[in-house]
C-alpha cells in the first residue's frame, strides 16, 4: 500500500494498467465456448441420434501431421469406424479442403461443393472437427447455420471438439433469430466483377 492509504488520507488505490485489450477478442472468444460448454453440462444434452436416418458428410480441414504417417487416411478409417456403429446413417463421403486455418468461405471448394450437396437434399448432417473448421469468423459460422438450418430438410452440423449439434432443440430459437440474415439493404454483388466482390474480404 501507498503511504497515503497507510495514513488514511485517500481512499484511492494504485491499479495497474491493464493490458488485456492486445487479448480481448481471444480471450472473450474462449471465455464464451466455456460458458457455453458448462451451460450444456446443465442440461439434458442433444446429439444427432444414431437411430435418426442421417445422409452424413465428413467435413476434414488438412495439413501436414506427423502423428502417424498417412494421418488423413488414419483420420477417414477413424471416422468410418465411427459412423458405421450408426447403422441408419448413410455415409455420403469426404469433403477434405487443405489448410491449417479456414480460408473464405467462397474460396474452400470442398466446402462449398458440401454447401450445394446440402440445398440439393443429398446431405442432412455434417460432422466436423470444430468450428474453426468452416470459419474463425462466429458471425459468418452463425449465418451459415441458419441457412443450413432454415432450408425445406434442415441440415445439421456437429462439432466434434466442442460437442455441439446445431439442430439441438434447445438452439431452435436461435435459430429463428434474422439478425445474421439478409435484409432489405443488402445489396448483392455482381459475380462477374471480381473487383467489386473484393470487398468481401476487406
Amino acid at each position: 500500500m501507498s503511504d497515503l492509504i497507510k495514513k488514511g488520507e485517500s481512499d484511492e488505490i494504485e491499479v495497474m494498467p491493464s493490458f488485456n485489450f492486445l487479448l480481448e477478442t481471444e480471450t472473450e472468444k474462449q471465455t464464451m465456448i466455456a460458458e457455453h460448454r458448462a451451460w450444456l453440462k446443465s442440461i439434458k444434452h442433444e446429439r444427432p441420434l444414431p437411430q435418426h436416418p442421417f445422409k452424413v458428410a465428413v467435413y476434414i480441414r488438412y495439413f501436414n501431421q506427423t502423428k502417424h504417417d498417412d494421418y488423413l487416411e488414419y483420420h477417414k478409417q477413424q471416422f468410418l469406424k465411427t459412423i458405421a456403429l450408426c447403422p441408419n446413417w448413410d455415409f455420403m463421403g469426404f469433403y477434405v479442403d487443405e489448410g491449417g486455418t479456414a480460408p473464405n468461405m467462397e474460396n474452400a471448394e470442398a466446402w462449398s461443393q458440401l454447401l450445394q450437396e446440402c440445398y440439393e437434399g443429398k446431405v442432412d448432417l455434417i460432422i466436423t472437427q470444430k468450428t474453426s473448421n468452416i470459419s474463425k469468423n462466429y458471425v459468418e459460422l452463425s449465418f451459415c447455420v441458419r441457412i443450413l438450418a432454415a432450408l425445406a430438410k434442415p441440415v445439421g452440423i456437429y462439432f466434434i471438439s466442442e460437442d455441439i449439434f446445431t439442430l439441438a432443440s434447445y438452439y431452435r430459437d436461435d435459430l429463428k433469430d434474422t439478425f445474421f440474415l439478409p435484409g432489405s439493404e443488402w445489396q448483392q454483388l455482381p459475380d462477374d466483377n471480381p473487383d467489386v466482390r473484393g470487398m468481401l474480404h476487406d
